[in-house]
Parts: structure tokens; sequence; C-alpha cells
């Protein structure tokens, strides 16, 4: 059966049943890549996942059912499992379908390079070919990879709702891995589209990163005046996004709970939510649960505006859903999730951010994130690696220090920001970015 069929045969099994709400979700997905191991491919995967899912309202319950099988017998097995779950759900949460938004945007995608699996494997060897050529002490272990990405999402329900949406990305990474003075370091870069300049660019920025690390120092441990690399700062924001969701400050489990309308971060600090970033190949119109998405800002002049809210969580506390209900695949349920969620850049170039901190330390590198961050109190210990800031200038290469702190305390301690921000590869519809932060007085465990 095609989707279209699945459709209708769903509403007439749903009709049947005499449901009084009923929703069909559909996702399908598609991945191709292909990965370079010295100067062959290693490694190429081609892959299409999609599926549906039923949801229903019976006695005020919600209940749900995915099935990839596109089948009569199993679609009909799929209702009966939806209304069967239903009837065995326990928690008090108010079972919502949404009748639809007032307005839906339409996403403005940058033109999409779309590619063939022999055009992937082409650029992946010419990627690796050309990172090989970056440096004479370029070794084993340096990898190329390229990829493409489409994701297309349909969503109807009983309310007359009828949405869809179809996004592609592509692009290309590089890990570089130089030895020299028996040392051997790693660096890495990527970029999103396949236009060969940009793809020869991360060969020749991952072999600089990876080249500057050679001859590293220790620093002593002590206070330091820190500047934080903007692709650091969004590691750091994804690690602490959990604590923005409407959800978690419900349940207790953030620190920004019962903080709306409060200072939170410093005033020069302001955080986007933005669905339909320009230039982003990941926009969509409507969540998991058919809301409209739309641009918002969450931290305004440092005063925390709002979090985000799925349906289920914005009836609780009486307000309206911030259209952040998204859903990972057609088998998973809803969650609270950002789209584009970066803190805007400032006014003051990265050089002259940098020019500001006299003796200091330039963090380029984050390791065991996961491990060192709390997201629900904001604590962080992380080991780091850098370069010494001295009279404004970047200087020699440091490793092997720790930063400790919290997040939220760093948030209100921001002196200044830079005027670009670093967004990375987007994960579904989600992506962060930040510029470049400057702090002062940062704890730091070295040698």
């Amino acid at each position: 059966m095609k989707f279209d069929d699945v459709k209708e045969f769903l509403i007439a099994e749903a009709n049947r049943a005499g449901l009084e709400g009923y929703e069909v979700y559909y996702m399908e997905s598609s991945d191709m890549s292909a990965e370079t191991l010295k100067d062959e491919i290693s490694s190429f995967a081609s892959g299409v996942r999609g599926g549906v899912c039923f949801r229903c309202i019976v006695d005020g319950r919600m209940g749900n059912a995915s099935s990839e099988l596109f089948e009569e017998n199993e679609m009909k097995a799929l209702v009966a499992r939806a209304i069967e779950n239903a009837k065995n759900i326990e928690n008090d949460d108010k079972a919502i379908l949404f009748g639809g938004s007032e307005k839906y945007e339409t996403p403005k995608l940058p033109k999409a390079d779309e590619a063939d699996a022999a055009t992937l494997k082409r650029l992946a060897l010419w990627m690796q070919d050309n990172t090989y050529k970056a440096s004479e002490y370029i070794t084993d272990g340096t990898q190329s990879a390229v990829f493409e990405s489409k994701i297309k999402t349909e969503l109807m329900n009983s309310y007359g709702l009828r949405l869809s949406n179809s996004v592609a990305m592509s692009g290309a990474y590089v890990q570089s891995v130089v030895q020299k003075d028996e040392q051997s370091e790693e660096g890495f870069d990527f970029a999103i589209g396949l236009n060969e300049n940009d793809l020869s660019a991360i060969s020749e920025s991952a072999t600089k990163e990876a080249l500057s690390k050679i001859g590293a120092v220790e620093v002593d441990t002590g206070k330091y005046d820190v500047v934080i690399s903007g692709k650091r700062m969004r590691d750091l924001l994804s690690s602490y996004a959990s604590s923005f969701s409407g959800r978690n400050a419900q349940l207790g489990m953030s620190r920004l709970r019962e903080k709306e309308g409060q200072k939170i971060a410093a005033e020069i600090i302001n955080i986007i939510d933005d669905p339909m970033r320009e230039g982003c190949s990941m926009q969509t119109p409507f969540d998991g649960e058919g809301v409209a998405a739309y641009k918002k800002t969450v931290v305004e002049s440092g005063v925390l505006k709002t979090l985000l809210y799925d349906l289920t969580t914005a009836d609780k506390k009486g307000i309206e859903s911030t259209g952040n209900g998204q859903r990972l695949s057609y088998s998973t349920p809803v969650h609270i999730a950002p789209y584009s969620f970066y803190i805007k850049g400032g006014d003051t170039a990265p050089d002259d951010l940098v020019g500001k901190v006299k003796d200091g330390i330039y963090i380029t590198e984050f390791k065991g994130m996961h491990a060192g961050c709390n997201s629900v109190t904001g604590d962080f210990s992380i080991e780091s690696a850098g370069y010494r800031i001295r009279d404004g200038k970047i200087c020699e290469s440091v490793r092997s220090f720790t930063v400790a702190g919290n997040f939220f305390d760093m948030l209100l301690a921001i002196e200044d920001i830079s005027n670009n921000v670093s967004f990375g590869i987007p994960s579904g519809y989600t992506c962060y970015g930040a510029p470049d932060v400057l702090l002062r007085d940062m704890s730091v465990a070295g040698k």
C-alpha cells in the first residue's frame, strides 16, 4: 500500500471503531554516506526508513501504535493496538489532538546539493587526497566523509488538519591526523553543502588545527580570563538545552523552573529558537503535533521569556504550545526539543574579543561533555584544550586542563560575545549555535 492508501484505510478503520479523535503521522527518512580510510572508500551506507504512527483518544486517554509494514491486516491491527494501549494508560496527562494553527510559515530552504552514490564516493576520495596533500605530516587515521540526508513528514487528524514537509541536507567532514616529533594530534571540521571550495577549505582547516596542537604545554592551576570558542559554547548550550524544556521544569528537573520573567543571564545574552533559520536546510513549519513552529526569543537581554512547550505541558501551565513537540521518528513519542537554538551574536569582532584578554586561555576543545555535565544542576567539570592568550594575542597551544563551574552562573557572568555565530550539524530539525564568549576569573585545573 502507498501512504495515501494507508491514510484512507486508517481513517475508515478509525471511523468504524467510533473513535472520538485520531491522528496519523508518517515519517520517511533516507541517508547515504561514503567514508574513506587511507586512499580508498572504507564504508558506504545507504538506506531508507519509514513508517506510520496512529494515535487516538479513548475515554480521555491517548493511545498510540506504530508500524512500518503497510499492509491491510497490519493497519487494522495498528488501530486495534492503539485503542488497547489507550485503555492501559495510567498517567493523568490530558489527551490532546490539535485542530490547527491560524498560519503556517513557508520554509525558505537553500538549494540542496543532491548527489548520487558515485558522486559521494568521488567527493570523499577527492577530499581525502586534498587532506593528505595539506601537510607532509598527515598520517594514517585521517578520514574524510560525505553524506546526504532527507526527511519527509505528513500529519493528518480527525479535525481535518493536513500538513506535510520535505527537507534535504548534504555535507562533509574531515578528521585530520598528523604526526610530528613523535607526537600525534587530530583536527576536525565540517561543511554543509557540497561546494568543492568549501570541501577543500575544511581539509586545510582540520589539518591546520591538528598541527597547531603539536608541542602543546600544560598550564598552571588557577583562575584565568577565558574566551570559549563558539564551537565549544554551542556544545555547552546543547548539553543544557533540556533545562529549557517545560516538561523538565514541571518535573522539577530543571534549574529554570518558575524562572520565566526572571533574569538568568547577562544583559547581552539573547537566545533564539528558530525553525526557519535562514540558510538552514532542516526547516519545518510545524511540530510533531501539528502546531505551527515559529521563531521565538527564549532569553531576551538576559531575561527568560519562555520555556519550550508541547501541547500537554502547555495545557498544564494554561498557555499555548510553543510548537516544540518534536518527534525523532514515526515510532517515538512526542518530546520537547528546540530547532535552531542559538545565542545571538553581539557587536565585537572575534579578534577584538581575544584582544580584551591580557593573560588567559582560548578554549577550543572539550572532552567527555556528557560525563562532565549535570543537565539538572548546571554543574560541569570538563577536560579541555586550547591556546594561551598573551597581550590580546593567541599564542602557544595548551592541553590537559579542566574547567569547572556552573552553566547558569556562567550565563550571568559573560562579559562580552563575538559578532559571529558558529552552528553545528543539524540532528533532525535540531541545531545549536553560539558566538565566542568572554569570561573573567574562570577556575582552571592544570599542572
